[in-house]
Parts: structure tokens; C-alpha cells; sequence
């Protein structure tokens, strides 16, 4: 009941399995890094588009049952997030998730539990209650900012200081359509390209910046950012999780090897509004055959049909959907134990404050 209609008793339309597996075969270097991947890296990605969609879907029934105002939601869009981050080097490289791309925080390893707290704003939060905005520098992760493209120059920060150290770390964030429009977002991506830093940019074009969609903001194609700024782009199948992994893993490589910072194009679809208030409205902006053409789309219903035409069989894909609800389930209790016994005091808001 809290996925989008087009969701519902998905099957894949014709063509659309033909067209997923061109995405990955048409490019032979991106052919050549899918077919190096292991099964268990193979399901690994599975799991993490499904860790993603049932937080996500946790949070859209918080909102309906009133324990929570609102939520920012990522779904249709699991397959951009999730390929990016397994394509990087877990545990040494760092990302800069928008909110929307929640799915990279438990996936570089921050606990789900821990993701629900932030929203909860308990004392046993990351934030210890003062931001939804879940972060982890151990775990890698840079937290977001309500200003949407504001990490673009802190990542290009990030990238510099590895570049100085000699480290062969890379640094990746994603950026929304809209927010490639704010100053912050030219300023950080000329500082990168001029100083040739370690950054992967996922520009993630989901067709509307907040009310605002791709062609009233934008003229001229969306992959020509990469040209503007002198440096790499490799554009993408954003829904197909396989064509993002390799060709972020194209980009990486190539930032890793002290080629500069790199753009990775993923052409996606937010089967959604711009947070959970506003769902009616984005229904009402964006046409009924766009939402029907990306509801084909779906990416965890495409890497499922494919997964089982290469050989996975559904009762594996089945154990790992069990185990992943499992795990959200336990995640979610936990985070409601601490709502009801572990929120902060008023005393704490001045701990920590630097001034």
C-alpha cells in the first residue's frame, strides 16, 4: 500500500528486459566489469536496492500513522544510489549523499536502526537528536545539507586533501537536475576540474527539481555539464543498477588514477513527490504516461527478471528479501524503543556547540 500504483503486481513490459540488457552489452568495458562481478556481489546489490525501498517505505507509513510530519524518499531512484556506492571501495572512500539517496548511508555501513533514530531525533542518534541528516565520518559518510548541491565544493575539498596526502582515495556525491543551477554547485565543480581532484559528481537527473520539471529549468542536454567543465562524463541507465555500478567503476578508476574528477550521467525518475506532502502534486506537474513509462522501470522489478534469466533462482532472491525485511523490522523496533526511553534533554542542546 505505500508503493507507487504503477508498482503494484509489476511485470516487466516487452522489450524491457531486451533494453536492460543492452544498457550493460553495448559497451564492452562496462560488458567486461559486470561480468567480473561474483554472485555474492551480484546479490549484494540486490539486497541493498531492498534495504533501500523498505526504508523508505517505513518512513511512508511513519507519515501515515502520524509519527512523523514528513519524509524526503528515494523511491525509483534505489538503482543510482546503490551501484554508485558498491562500485567504490567501501571503507576507504568517502561519499556525499542528499537525503534522497539514503540507501548509501547503511550501505557504506552506517546501521538502519541508527538512520531511523535521525528521523526520530533521539538522544541515541547519530545527531544525538539535532539533525535528520545522518552522517558517519567513520563509516565514510559526509552528512547532507538542507541546500541542495552544497557538497559539491566540499567534496572537491575532500578529493584535494587526498590528492595532497598521495592517498589513492576517491570522493563521490550525487547532485540533483535542479541543483546543478546554484552557485555552489559551478564553484565546487570548477575547483575540481582546475585542480584535477579524486571526486566522482553522480549528476542524477530525476526529471524535476522540487516543482520545477527538467525542461522548464534546463535548454541544452543534459550530459553537455561534463564538456562545460573539461572533464569526463559517462552517462548511464540510472534504473539499472548493473549499467550505474559499471560506470561508476569506469569513472573511479579514472580518478584514482589521477585522470580528475569525473561525472557520471544517471537518467532517472522520482516515483514521487518532492517529500511525502506533496505527493499529489508531483502527479499533477509531471504527466501520466511519464510516471507509466518509468513504472516499467522499476529497477529492483528489472534486476529481479534479470537476475532470474541469468540463472538466480527465485528462492534465493526470496531468502534475501526474507532476511532484508527481517532486518528492517528489527531495525524499526529499535528505533521506536529509543523514541519512547531515549530522547534528549533540554540541557543537551548546549553540548557540543563551538562558538
Amino acid at each position: 500500500m505505500f508503493d507507487p500504483p504503477e508498482y503494484i503486481d509489476w511485470k516487466p513490459a516487452p522489450g524491457v528486459l531486451e533494453e536492460y540488457r543492452n544498457a550493460i552489452e553495448q559497451n564492452p568495458e562496462r560488458a567486461a566489469i559486470v561480468a567480473a562481478l561474483s554472485t555474492r556481489q551480484v546479490l549484494d546489490l540486490y539486497a541493498g536496492m531492498l534495504r533501500f525501498r523498505l526504508h523508505d517505505i517505513t518512513l511512508h507509513r511513519w507519515v501515515r500513522q502520524g509519527i512523523l510530519s514528513k519524509a524526503w524518499l528515494g523511491t525509483g531512484e534505489e538503482a543510482t544510489t546503490v551501484g554508485s556506492v558498491h562500485a567504490l571501495e567501501r571503507g576507504f572512500d568517502f561519499i556525499g549523499p542528499m537525503i534522497r539517496n539514503a540507501g548509501a548511508c547503511h550501505e557504506m555501513g552506517i546501521p538502519v536502526a541508527d538512520m531511523l533514530r535521525e528521523y526520530l531525533a533521539t538522544a541515541d542518534s547519530p545527531s544525538r537528536g539535532r539533525d535528520l541528516h545522518v552522517g558517519s565520518m567513520k563509516a565514510g559518510v559526509i552528512a547532507p545539507v538542507s541546500q541542495v548541491g552544497a557538497l559539491t565544493p566540499v567534496v572537491a575539498g575532500i578529493a584535494l586533501a587526498f590528492k595532497q596526502r598521495g592517498e589513492k582515495r576517491v570522493v563521490l556525491t550525487w547532485i540533483g537536475d535542479g541543483a546543478t543551477k546554484t552557485t555552489a554547485f559551478h564553484e565546487g565543480m570548477n575547483l575540481a576540474a582546475v585542480l584535477k581532484v579524486p571526486a566522482i559528481y553522480v549528476l542524477q537527473n530525476n526529471q524535476i527539481a522540487l516543482g520545477t520539471r527538467l525542461d522548464q529549468h534546463q535548454a541544452g542536454p543534459f550530459t553537455s555539464w561534463s564538456k562545460a567543465y573539461g572533464i569526463q562524463g559517462f552517462s548511464c541507465d540510472g534504473n539499472n543498477v548493473l549499467d550505474v555500478y559499471a560506470a561508476t567503476r569506469q569513472a573511479a578508476d579514472a580518478a584514482r588514477n589521477g585522470h580528475g574528477p569525473a561525472m557520471v550521467f544517471a537518467e532517472t525518475f522520482r516515483m514521487g513527490g518532492h517529500a511525502t506532502h506533496d505527493e499529489r502534486e508531483a502527479r499533477a506537474i509531471l504527466s501520466k504516461d511519464l510516471f507509466e513509462y518509468w513504472g516499467k522501470r522499476d529497477p529492483i522489478g528489472m534486476y529481479e527478471s534479470y537476475l532470474t534469466a541469468t540463472g538466480i533462482s527465485p528462492a534465493m532472491l526470496e531468502e534475501i528479501e526474507a532476511g532484508i525485511l527481517d532486518e528492517i523490522s528489527q531495525a524499526e523496533k529499535q528505533a521506536l524503543l529509543s523514541r519512547d526511553t531515549c530522547m534528549p534533554t533540554p540541557e543537551s542542546a548546549l553540548e557540543g556547540v563551538y562558538g
